[in-house]
């Protein structure tokens, strides 16, 4: 006679959505030993510090992906993190020119739809100036945009146009901003015309960093603005510039929405920044006037 009574029901354990070697989700009732970003196209360590600082501010959850171990991320194309696999991301980095044409194809392709700005706009903004040289107050106001009480900023990637003015400005804030002791990910330069302008954008994204950092001239970021807003996870108000983009042409030129939340700092000292259409200058703090 069974005394035990009747059996206890069945109750399933939990079940995790992880992606497989096709990119395909599934379910399995084994977590995932890696996490990735869908966009991005990377993977790295469930705590990686650059993911976990992005998932607490709600910029990465949407994006978020599994894997059950490092084989299926690699054949589900996605490349090592930069900041918490660098000796992988090298060797990955080192092993790309055997996909060189393969890199070049999908250039063309994306340069089918690409967000080029048309040559008559451009003309049309010709006379947008050129960046003037940075001033000390300038980027120490920069720096104080980005550090902020309670800032969890500490990666970033640092972009410049060729210009002089632009790649000293660039050089300037990464030496302060290392001996703060942040971190510069990638410093990532682009010409004033480019085909699809897919390169600089995407090597300007790739580390996932906490924020991004332009000295550059108005027109050929305008050109930028418009491929990261198309095909990278790039957000405009985690970005921080020098004057040169306080233009008001500029947000004409992208499309109101392209560098909403853009914020930067002025050559006196002050900040600035985008809202829709609009540029909105703020004096400096210690400003009497």
């Amino acid at each position: 006679m069974n005394r035990d009574g009747p059996p206890a029901p069945y109750e399933p354990g939990p079940t995790y959505a992880l992606l497989g070697r096709s990119g395909t989700p599934y379910l399995s009732t084994t977590p995932g030993t890696l996490g990735g970003h869908r966009r991005g196209r990377l993977y790295g360590r469930l705590d990686c510090p650059s993911a976990l600082r992005a998932v607490s501010r709600g910029h990465y959850v949407k994006h978020r992906v599994f894997f059950p171990d490092e084989a299926t991320a690699v054949a589900a194309g996605f490349r090592p993190c930069a900041v918490c696999l660098p000796e992988k991301y090298a060797r990955w980095r080192a092993d790309r020119g055997s996909t060189h044409q393969a890199m070049n194809n999908l250039s063309d392709r994306e340069s089918s739809h690409s967000p080029l700005i048309s040559p008559t706009d451009l003309a049309a903004h010709g006379d947008l100036p050129r960046p003037s040289p940075h001033t000390a107050a300038e980027l120490a106001a920069l720096i104080r945009l980005l550090t902020p009480s309670k800032s969890r900023i500490e990666t970033v990637a640092v972009g410049h146009s060729p210009d002089e003015a632009s790649r000293a400005a660039a050089d300037a804030f990464a030496t302060a901003w290392t001996a703060r002791g942040g971190k510069v990910l990638t410093t990532v330069n682009w010409p004033e015309s480019a085909a699809s302008w897919l390169r600089p954008a995407t090597r300007l994204t790739a580390g996932l960093p906490d924020a991004w950092v332009v000295a550059a001239a108005p027109l050929g970021f305008a050109q930028l603005a418009r491929r990261l807003r198309h095909s990278t996870d790039w957000d405009p108000s985690r970005t921080y510039a020098f004057a040169s983009l306080s233009d008001s042409r500029l947000p004409a030129l992208t499309g109101p929405d392209t560098l909403h939340g853009l914020r930067g700092a002025t050559a006196d000292g002050g900040t600035w920044e985008m809202r829709r259409g609009w540029v909105t200058t703020y004096e400096p703090a210690d400003s009497t006037s």
